[in-house]
């Protein structure tokens, strides 16, 4: 084996962690909560299917990429409830020196390559990542509406803290928030699966 294929290799065995990374979301069946892989390749199927609903034209496949590493970095730095302020506090840090390590175990014009991806991800600042982001927002909304809000109200979830999230969905894809998200919030309210401490038409 030459030394690209074996760094390759090294890191396609070192991602296999991703496996074993408990999230907060339940699957729609509410048995179990999902992995972060499940996390990465259902996004990644939904760009492929829902890309006509981006606010603009994107390139699926650098999407889907995004989309597949951009929570690799919790191999390392864990994974953070997203409404746990104060333990997001130092999460940034964690997950860069997280990144530099993991995507440097492959040669270097992929490692780069797989860095700037995450870095574009976490900036927000290119149509590719504003719309792998809204899917990060919209994934979790559609499985806990699935599950019954069974995650929302084990936390007490109010509808102020689900709103700071979703402000990212329609800078991505105004249609997902509009016809996905926003109903499935509504009707959780109504359910008494997420606290209406706020209204839903208070979201830019």
């Amino acid at each position: 084996m030459d030394e690209r294929l074996r760094k390759q290799i090294d890191f396609c065995r070192e991602v296999d962690k991703e496996k074993e990374i408990t999230r907060q979301t339940y699957l729609c069946s509410g048995s179990r909560r999902e992995n972060d892989a499940e996390h990465a390749w259902h996004m990644a199927l939904m760009a492929a299917i829902l890309s006509e609903y981006s606010n603009e034209p994107v390139d699926v496949l650098k999407t889907m990429k995004m989309l597949l590493i951009h929570d690799i970095v919790e191999i390392d730095a864990g994974d953070v409830y997203a409404y746990d302020k104060e333990a997001l506090k130092g999460q940034d840090e964690k997950e860069e020196m997280a990144a530099r390590r993991i995507f440097g175990l492959l040669p270097e014009d992929q490692a780069q390559e797989y860095l700037d991806l995450f870095h574009e991800f976490e900036a927000m600042q290119t149509p590719e990542s504003r719309f792998a982001k809204a899917l990060d927002n919209v994934q979790p909304v559609m499985l806990n509406d699935a599950s019954g809000g069974k995650d929302w109200k084990e936390k007490g979830i109010k509808l102020s803290r689900a709103l700071e999230r979703q402000s990212r969905t329609i800078k991505g894809s105004r249609i997902l928030w509009e016809k996905v998200s926003k109903p499935m919030l509504e009707k959780n309210i109504e359910l008494g699966n997420i606290e209406g401490d706020a209204s839903l038409d208070d979201i830019r």
